[in-house]
């Protein structure tokens, strides 16, 4: 799995989400340009001591990212129609945000309309915090495989 911010704006939202990262084995891929230098402490102490956990990199293109004919990548907007839970996520599945000031650039929702999903919220309230997006997200397209992400994960699938 891998989650990929486009042009993310606020750092703690960056380390909060590269925290979730780390502790379910999900790459993470920021986009440039970044609102803030990944040096600066607040990006950090956000992060506590996962940065080291986490496989990140930085792009200067999120089309070069999803190239790839047969990648499985979905955006997350709250404009979009389709429920998040309404998609079936794999290993290899791209989770892909916008910042937290101007979202997802509209030429994206234009080229791929059936790749937008939403979280659900109540009418007219504002949106999702993006680390809560993230995880949400994120945890979804685990719990749909099983747990079974991150090959040296000890949590096994809940009951049925």
């Amino acid at each position: 799995m891998e989650i990929v911010l486009f042009q993310p704006d606020i750092p703690q939202n960056t380390g909060n989400i590269a925290r979730t990262c780390a502790v379910t084995g999900t790459r993470l891929t920021l986009v440039r340009p970044l609102g803030f230098s990944l040096a600066a402490r607040h990006v950090k102490r956000a992060g506590l001591d996962y940065w080291g956990g986490v496989e990140i990199s930085c792009v200067d293109s999120l089309e070069e990212r999803i190239s790839d004919p047969s990648a499985s990548f979905y955006f997350f907007s709250s404009h979009a129609k389709t429920p998040y839970t309404d998609v079936s996520y794999s290993s290899d599945s791209i989770l892909i945000f916008g910042s937290e000031t101007k979202g997802l650039p509209s030429y994206l929702r234009e080229r791929w309309p059936e790749r937008f999903l939403t979280i659900p919220m109540r009418h007219g309230s504002r949106c999702l915090n993006l680390a809560n997006s993230a995880s949400i997200v994120l945890y979804e397209a685990w719990r749909q495989n099983h747990f079974q992400f991150c090959a040296d994960s000890t949590i096994t699938a809940p009951s049925q």
